[in-house]
């Protein structure tokens, strides 16, 4: 029997690489989606505690959306009668990992979405996008966790000012390149004008419409590689979930 996986993961574990937590941490106070109801949080509270006769130890339950967190969505949550968390399996969390850097245009401009032109100037540096990708924007958003006044962009008049993808830019990466999910760390898919003009999240519906995945919320991109990444991403084992917090890593090449 071969041990060249083990040899593998001593590899991932050298000094070549480096290994970057991709997940926001959570507590009672983080920030989720206004229209969820209040107390629907409420983690780690204790029902089972040290010094019980039956046995001595520490029980907690946890309470939260799916939408909570770095978490991923599964086409029924924006397209009635598509898949959920139980139609995905383990060869679902891991990926070859490309992020998109357009942090310098959302520092000019915070309505920014990205566009296939920036794509195509990322692969004419990097290469191509491989086929079954996970596609991650970074925006510089993340910096802006846990405050969700700041996360959403909202405006006193209730509009929202925040970046994002471009339902052009969604449709290069999967019908052009075949990538299988993408990422963001805002809340949303859209960019907020992008969202205004079709008066829906379009581009988050086109994702989860084409059966594909997304995860949202993500942290450190600028800390992983454009290009030649891993990313793994692990959730509960819970069925018939719309969306669920994910643990997402990423393995990449240490820079230089």
């Amino acid at each position: 029997m071969s041990n060249r996986l083990w040899s593998i993961l001593d590899e991932l574990k050298s000094s070549q690489y480096e290994w970057v937590d991709l997940s926001h941490g959570v507590n009672d106070n983080s920030p989720c989606w206004p229209g969820i109801p209040a107390g629907s949080v409420e983690l780690a509270r204790t029902v089972f505690d040290w010094g019980n006769p039956m046995l001595d130890c520490l029980i907690q339950t946890f309470k939260f959306p799916g939408q909570f967190g770095t978490h991923i969505d599964f086409p029924g949550h924006f397209i009635k009668g598509k898949e959920l968390s139980d139609h995905y399996g383990v060869k679902q969390m891991i990926y070859p990992l490309v992020v998109l850097d357009i942090s310098d245009k959302v520092a000019e401009d915070v309505h920014y979405a990205v566009t296939v032109n920036d794509i195509k100037a990322h692969e004419e540096t990097y290469g191509i996008i491989p086929d079954g990708a996970f596609v991650a924007l970074y925006t510089g958003w993340a910096k802006h966790w846990p405050d969700m006044e700041k996360l959403s962009g909202a405006a006193p008049d209730g509009t929202e000012h925040a970046p994002g993808w471009s339902l052009e830019a969604l449709q290069y990466i999967y019908e052009i390149r075949n990538a299988a999910a993408n990422g963001h760390e805002t809340l949303d898919t859209d960019a907020s004008q992008v969202a205004a003009v079709a008066g829906d999240l379009a581009c988050e519906r086109y994702v989860l419409g084409k059966g594909k995945l997304q995860i949202e919320v993500l942290n450190n991109l600028d800390k992983v590689a454009p290009t030649g990444a891993l990313l793994f991403a692990a959730w509960p084992n819970i069925e018939g979930a719309t969306g669920l917090p994910v643990r997402a890593i990423a393995i990449t090449p240490r820079r230089k």
